[in-house]
């Protein structure tokens, strides 16, 4: 007799050993048709998976989060099998689910072209159509091996044999198919419906640049059309919002080959970047933060200290200099615990709290590099906190509102909070992890936060850490502010202070940034409001046009007026029509445009038009300051 107890409490006796299918056939026609999946006592397998004991049973359909995984990976083998079927000299590699689809890597002794992925879709849709069934079996490492030799899968073959010798190894097969995988997968593929190749790309075999270049198709599969239907209306408006193309048709910046990864900036976005800094400076200065500058090369000795020499040499840019070495620094941190240690502290000098707009520089590899979001040369609104253990959850307590205010700020209101934990490498004992994790959950508690998701094993090795998540405009997930705790770096850059018992402590280090990456987090300002920026950030407020020559110093007065009063202006005096110049200075996404004519100037008025060529009427010059003053007031 075998027991099932389902999700709503229900059980379900059978008298033999009953597979995951035959379960959903007993609770209906429906649900068996649906099932994709099932999750025995919480782990994820196939329909065709044998129960042989009393156990907790779900089954999985496309409305559940495992089951559009499923999908995917599914869909990820099909893409292979076409391949096949279409190129049987290719070699398939690895195919897994990544966010909003998956990918598969192969091997073929040409490029793959546009063209191509349109006859593997058509493949794939066909060989759906079949609904062939999609089994499973399980054979010796060994015997997994030679089968992927005898049939010219090199590559598989040569995964197969880094899996220890003594373990067995699981095999898909549909149709003419067979692939090494875990599982679990559809259980025919008429149930992949929904999917779409979405474009090529090359990628290394195993990550390592000294292989062989290999040929990545990516694609994205979904449960419903619908659902596909809206991602991909969400890729195309992400397309139009990129800010790499935004960034050069707006004039706010470039990259070119003699600086990789660096970016130029010119004098609009440059005026952005300052707005920001700026802004988070005051920041700063109204939370208790003390602006401080750390040198932007330090010898390797402290880096050894740190750790990175030896972990992370690979990522800094290193020289030397009359036989020592440096490293441009990849963090501010140790720079600040130097700062810390440069005069003996009391435990009445804590909480000590330093903040620094800190140039930092990492030598990310080409491919991973894009636009203003991953550059090798960044600056982060870094802030360090020197405390006691038992101060740590006041500093929570006092960061929490200052990150969500500068976040609602900034024209976001969808932000997630994550608690990333303690990993399976970490140091310290796990009474302080306890300590810190709990502290931090405490914090978050006194601060009205009620939900937050946790991550488990997502921590630093040396403390765990409060991220913050915000959504733009697209509903993308942007991470950019965190809070993390350091029982790790203070002590081994020998920081301490004296405690009221006169002994000497090693003070607790919090991270904290808010909006993390300047670069980073302009782009995704420029991402979001598709470059058309609120008023206060945006490089040019207002452009001030003249109808005709007669106009003309009365629009140098209106600008120089405006120009007085802090408002960033520029002035068109140039001989072309009003609607030429209008439609170009709107094609700029300016937030406002002043048209002058000779009723505007006989009245001391001006003719006011907002973004989407808005026309807002004619207004006294006074009433128009106005306005932008209490735009900028509120961050409208």
């Amino acid at each position: 007799m075998v027991s099932v107890k389902l999700p709503d409490g229900s059980q379900r006796q059978f008298d033999a050993p009953v597979t995951v299918a035959q379960v959903a056939s007993s609770i209906g026609a429906g649900l068996a048709k649906a099932a994709l999946a099932g999750r025995v006592d919480g782990k994820l397998v196939d329909t065709s998976y044998l129960i042989e004991n009393d156990v907790e049973l779900a089954i999985v359909t496309d409305k559940d989060v495992d089951g559009l995984e499923v999908i995917r990976h599914s869909t990820a083998h099909l893409l292979a099998y076409a391949v096949k079927e279409l190129f049987p000299e290719a070699q398939v590699t690895i195919g897994p689910v990544i966010e909003n689809g998956f990918y598969y890597d192969f091997s073929y002794k040409r490029p793959f072209t546009p063209d191509d992925l349109v006859l593997i879709e058509k493949k794939m849709a066909e060989l759906a159509k079949k609904d062939e069934q999609v089994t499973r079996k399980v054979l010796p490492r060994d015997e997994a091996v030679a089968y992927f030799k005898s049939i010219g899968e090199a590559y598989k073959a040569e995964i197969i044999e880094s899996i220890p010798a003594d373990q067995d190894v699981s095999l898909y097969t549909e149709g003419n198919f067979t692939d090494l995988c875990r599982g679990p997968h559809v259980p025919s593929t008429g149930k992949l419906k929904v999917f779409k190749l979405m474009k090529l790309a090359g990628a290394y075999w195993r990550g390592d640049s000294k292989n062989e270049m290999l040929q990545r198709i990516y694609g994205t599969a979904f449960a419903k059309k619908e659902d596909q239907e809206q991602y991909l209306h969400m890729l195309e408006e992400a397309e139009k919002r990129d800010h790499r193309k935004l960034g050069k048709a707006l004039d706010f910046f470039h990259f070119q080959d003699e600086a990789p990864g660096l970016v130029f900036w010119h004098a609009k976005g440059w005026t952005i970047w300052q707005q920001i800094e700026q802004y988070m400076r005051k920041v700063y200065q109204d939370c208790g933060y003390q602006e401080v500058k750390g040198p932007q090369i330090l010898d390797s000795s402290l880096w050894n200290k740190t750790g990175h020499w030896d972990n992370y040499k690979d990522n800094m840019f290193v020289t030397e200099s009359e036989n020592r070495a440096y490293a441009l620094k990849p963090m501010n941190c140790p720079g600040h615990v130097q700062i810390f240690n440069s005069g003996m502290k009391s435990y009445r000098d804590l909480p000590l709290r330093f903040g620094e707009f800190g140039q930092c520089h990492r030598n990310e590899p080409s491919g991973a590099l894009h636009g203003i979001m991953r550059v090798r040369g960044f600056t982060q609104d870094d802030g360090h906190i020197f405390c006691t253990e038992e101060q740590i959850q006041d500093e929570v307590i006092a960061f929490h509102p200052q990150a969500m205010k500068v976040y609602q700020d900034f024209g976001f209101e969808n932000i997630a909070i994550k608690l990333a934990l303690r990993p399976d490498n970490r140091i310290g004992t796990d009474e302080i992890w306890d300590k810190a994790e709990e502290t931090l959950r405490a914090g978050l508690r006194s601060c009205g936060v009620t939900e937050w998701e946790e991550l488990p094993g997502e921590g630093a090795f040396y403390g765990p850490k409060i991220e913050y998540h915000l959504k733009d405009s697209l509903g993308r997930p942007w991470q950019v502010g965190t809070m993390q705790v350091d029982f790790f770096m203070p002590g081994r850059l020998g920081a301490e202070y004296v405690a009221d018992d006169n002994s000497r402590k090693v003070p607790v280090m919090l991270h904290r940034a808010i909006v993390g990456s300047m670069e980073r987090f302009i782009g995704i300002l420029i991402e979001n409001h598709a470059g058309a920026l609120p008023l206060w950030l945006a490089p040019v407020q207002v452009s001030v046009l003249n109808i005709s020559e007669s106009q003309a110093e009365y629009t140098k007065a209106v600008a120089e007026n405006l120009k007085k009063q802090g408002f960033r202006v520029n002035t068109d005096l140039r001989n072309e029509k009003i609607t030429y110049k209008i439609r170009e200075h709107s094609i700029q996404k300016l937030p406002y445009i002043l048209v002058i004519g000779d009723k505007e100037r006989d009245a001391n008025t001006v003719a006011v038009r907002t973004r989407g060529n808005l026309d807002l009427g004619v207004m006294p010059l006074d009433a128009f300051i106005s306005r932008l003053q209490g735009e900028i007031a509120n961050k409208v």
